[in-house]
């Protein structure tokens, strides 16, 4: 089975114990930026991954989601950040980045910029790690979010906060799709990457400072305090996150930047 992985600080959690203590048998790790992992899903070159939230809609009817594991945040996260030189007010009509390694936060923040502050900038794909020149704003995600920057700005805005505040919710980054046929056939290694998440996420609660200390090291560039950085994730998918991912695709379709969907389907774990 070919199991995706966010090559982000915040995934990591969720894998400790495949990549420090145990690896799972015919379970093969492929590690990728958000959007790249979006891509194999859809082809069908990974059976289990999490994925981008916005990818759902374009997957509907291929993919079932883990009912129990999510990213998201409850306002401030720290990893989805605007950087711009001038107020995200003034950025109508002005040239804004958005990484290509993202596709939630890219839709997060056309509705933010759009049916919040009512403006529509000159939007460019950049790399994760977008060159300043050339641009008004540039969204970063994930690491490259919590590296040292290379020239100061004059304004930054969380995104996690910013989509709290003005819609009330949560934010869902990830989930974690499984496609429909490797439920036929691989329900075995399913089952196993199910139990080393919870694992996994006992570790973090239960002995943090070794958690944090194998991300340190896988990791570091960065400059955050991770154990306060986890400490601001939400990865059980609580009720609460299910609704505000409903609203997040729901509000999404109803401005075009997603296709409608019927309805998120869970898998249902024996």
């Amino acid at each position: 089975m070919k199991l995706g992985y966010i090559d982000y600080l915040n995934c990591y959690p969720f894998y400790y114990h495949q990549f420090e203590k145990e690896k799972l048998d015919g379970v093969e790790i492929v590690p990728a930026y958000p959007s790249d992992l979006n891509h194999m899903m859809t082809e069908g070159k990974l059976d289990l991954s999490p994925i981008s939230a916005a990818t759902y809609a374009g997957l509907e009817g291929k993919i079932r989601l883990l009912p129990d594991f999510c990213l998201s945040s409850i306002g401030y996260v720290g990893s989805v950040i605007l950087r711009s030189k001038i107020p995200i007010e003034e950025l109508d009509g002005r040239s804004v980045g958005i990484t290509r390694a993202s596709h939630t936060s890219a839709v997060l923040l056309r509705i933010l910029m759009e049916d919040c502050y009512n403006i529509r900038p000159d939007y460019r794909e950049t790399l994760p790690s977008p060159d300043p020149n050339g641009l008004d704003a540039a969204l970063l995600i994930g690491n490259e979010a919590m590296t040292a920057s290379r020239k100061p700005v004059s304004y930054s805005y969380d995104l996690g906060e910013l989509w709290l505040r003005k819609t009330g919710f949560p934010v869902v980054f990830a989930v974690f799709a499984v496609r429909e046929e490797a439920l036929a056939e691989k329900m075995e290694q399913i089952r196993a990457v199910v139990r080393s998440y919870r694992t996994s996420l006992q570790c973090l609660a239960n002995h943090p400072d070794q958690v944090i200390a194998g991300a340190r090291a896988r990791y570091p560039d960065i400059i955050y305090d991770i154990g306060h950085y986890y400490s601001l994730l939400r990865f059980d998918f609580s009720a609460e996150l299910k609704k505000a991912l409903e609203y997040y695709l729901g509000r999404a379709a109803e401005l075009g930047f997603l296709q409608k969907i019927e309805g998120v389907r869970y898998l249902e774990m024996e």
